[in-house]
């Protein structure tokens, strides 16, 4: 006797889903971050996302926070890489802006990233950008490496504090001090 529309079709005869992998899943949060915002990018809702339970999740990541830092890290593919033009000065301050630019544009990410550890390969590209940007300038490496750490908090702050507030005139003067900084 043939199946009636009513009756639920067995798993063998759906196509197999694609295996899961952890470039899917932070591809996903992703996605969900920037469609519903951050605090969306729960287990639960990735694991909605991808047709699968939240408990297959934990193959990937430890637990929310991590989650959270790989899509900052999958963000941070994002900033734009210094040219040739221009000082070290000019091309760091570049990078820094693109940095700030890309957790201003996403104010929960900015608050996250305060506590985030990336530790992938678009955070370490960044770090070894910066490195060599102050190397460049003859900064000597045991400063340079304390010095990227101070540049990253600077920006990421100053994102954090303005994540959410509407653009004015107030928020002109701070960035153009937070450039004048950065120079």
């Amino acid at each position: 006797m043939p199946a009636s529309s009513d009756t639920p079709s067995s798993r063998r005869e759906r196509p197999a889903k694609p295996a899961l992998t952890r470039a899917g899943l932070v591809a996903a949060a992703v996605a969900v971050m920037e469609t519903e915002g951050l605090h969306k990018v729960t287990m639960r809702r990735i694991a909605q996302e991808l047709d699968t339970g939240p408990a297959s999740l934990y193959v990937y990541v430890r637990n929310a926070a991590e989650l959270h830092a790989a899509v900052l890290d999958e963000l941070l593919g994002r900033v734009e890489p210094p040219s040739e033009d221009g000082t070290w000065r000019e091309r760091l301050e570049k990078v820094l802006t693109s940095y700030a630019h890309l957790l201003l544009d996403r104010p929960a990410l900015a608050r996250s990233a305060l506590v985030a550890r990336p530790s992938g390969p678009h955070y370490l590209d960044l770090i070894e950008i910066l490195l060599a940007l102050l190397a460049e300038g003859g900064v000597p490496d045991g400063q340079a490496a304390w010095g990227v750490d101070v540049l990253l908090q600077h920006a990421t702050a100053t994102a954090a504090e303005h994540a959410g507030r509407t653009p004015g005139a107030r928020d002109r003067e701070d960035w153009h001090t937070l450039e004048t900084a950065l120079r």
